[in-house]
């Protein structure tokens, strides 16, 4: 998932996304363990991903902030 596509999404949107990633990676998780993982490039994929939708919760987060405190 792109950046761009991360702008556009509110924070509950974000949060599925999250969770949909984390599942993803304990699914990819679970295949390696039983030697089934067919692409172990996606680990990383799906690791980067989730740092980028945490960044983008974390922007939302801190430009809510700083609206309250203004």
């Amino acid at each position: 998932m792109k950046a761009s596509d991360l702008k556009s999404k509110s924070k509950s949107e974000l949060a599925e996304e999250l969770l949909s990633l984390r599942k993803e990676q304990f699914n990819l998780r679970m295949q390696q363990a039983t030697g089934q993982l067919a692409r172990p490039h996606e680990h990383k994929r799906v690791r980067k991903t989730i740092a980028r939708v945490k960044t983008f919760m974390r922007v939302l987060e801190r430009n809510e902030q700083a609206g309250e405190s203004k």
